[in-house]
């Protein structure tokens, strides 16, 4: 879960093509909460280089906090953008 100024500034997209860079899978969506979840898999450490963008995020993000949590693996093999 990532909370701050992160809609509406490209978050999603930045997200997405970062960890398809780190070679992830997984997805990014919105909440109507105002926050976006990340949801990711793949090795202990390109998961921490996906968490440390994300407390960053793109230039035009204000990123208060970042929580992990750990979800069940589903195997998938592609990481998208979710509406």
């Amino acid at each position: 879960m990532v909370d701050g100024d992160v809609q509406g500034v490209g978050f999603r997209s930045s997200c997405c093509r970062r960890a398809t860079e780190l070679g992830l899978s997984g997805w990014v969506r919105n909440l109507s909460n105002g926050r976006v979840e990340v949801q990711a898999e793949g090795n202990p450490m390109t998961l921490n280089e996906l968490r440390l963008w994300c407390e960053r995020g793109p230039s035009a993000a204000n990123v208060r906090t970042v929580r992990l949590s750990h979800l069940p693996i589903t195997g998938d093999d592609w990481f998208e953008v979710r509406p």
